[in-house]
């Protein structure tokens, strides 16, 4: 079964000395793309509905679907929990973003609202929710706009924000902000493949809608950029994950679609499409939920499930 960058991470790889390096030079690679055949066919349901606007989610391996639900003013949001029918509100929060589980912990991060926009505040941070007891905390804070999130082996995080005066993926490390990588900008989506060691970063307003792939072990090294049809803008290329299946994900949020890449041949298609507004995508895990079923949230306050049909 292949490992999920969500899944907690052993002791022995937080040790091994994972680096990224901030800055790196020459031309970036990048991947040809050709379409495939075919993604298949998917069904689809609406397993819940009647939320605000839903960023992201993560499932917590214990039977709840975690919800980043921003409020429609642009002025607060929560974290909720979606169990099989039962909701409930983990913590109340200004402009949550995506959230990711590792073992026993949530993060997540805020300051992704309207006002921090208007605001042009440095007020965003990474946040940790105990799920044993509920109880919440902070890794990192003066973060501008923070969007996407995962964790590398070794413990430090990354973030993607498509908005504010640097657009790049940028590192944290020991709780403090560290710098941009190179690479490209309005980045969203993040996910960390820990089978491959890949970190896979997606973009939204860019002209070309990019899937950014970058290698730990060879700190300082370019991405690999992989393309995919359309214009970027109308695309909205939003958060994305990758599958039991070794595939890449991502919701494109304007376009409403799900579409899929094959990292190894660089190959595309579109899983379902017909989804406004699709924010996040994730395999389901834990009790109560489909593993081989991808669930996508929306800004219509919508959580659906995309089955492949056999």
């Amino acid at each position: 079964m292949r490992t999920r960058g969500n899944v907690a991470i052993s002791a022995c790889t937080a040790l091994s000395g994972v680096a990224l390096t901030l800055t790196g030079g020459g031309p970036m690679a990048t991947a040809d793309t050709t379409p495939a055949a075919s993604c298949g066919s998917w069904s689809r349901s609406v397993v819940a509905s009647g939320y605000n606007m839903l960023e992201g989610l993560a499932f917590d391996g214990r039977g709840g679907l975690l919800l980043s639900d921003q409020a429609a003013s642009g002025v607060g949001g929560a974290i909720r929990r979606l169990d099989v029918g039962a909701r409930s509100t983990v913590t109340m929060v200004d402009g949550p973003g995506a959230v990711l589980v590792s073992g026993d912990t949530a993060y997540y991060v805020s300051g992704l609202s309207l006002s921090a926009v208007l605001s042009a505040k440095s007020d965003g941070a990474i946040n940790v929710i105990d799920l044993n007891n509920g109880a919440t905390s902070t890794v990192a804070a003066n973060l501008r706009l923070p969007n996407g999130l995962a964790q590398l082996p070794n413990g430090d995080f990354v973030f993607t924000s498509d908005m504010g005066p640097d657009q790049r993926v940028s590192l944290v490390r020991n709780g403090s902000y560290a710098g941009p990588l190179a690479g490209p900008t309005s980045t969203n989506g993040v996910t960390y493949d820990a089978e491959r060691r890949r970190l896979f970063v997606s973009t939204t307003f860019d002209p070309t809608t990019t899937i950014a792939m970058y290698d730990i072990d060879r700190p300082g090294s370019d991405p690999t950029l992989f393309t995919l049809p359309g214009f970027g803008p109308l695309n909205g290329g939003d958060d994305l994950t990758v599958g039991p299946d070794g595939n890449v994900y991502l919701a494109l949020s304007t376009g409403g679609k799900v579409v899929r890449l094959d990292p190894n041949t660089g190959a595309s298609c579109t899983v379902a499409d017909g989804l406004p507004l699709t924010t996040a995508v994730e395999f389901g895990s834990g009790p109560g939920w489909d593993l081989n079923a991808l669930y996508a949230t929306s800004y219509l306050g919508t959580v659906t499930e995309l089955s492949r049909e056999h």
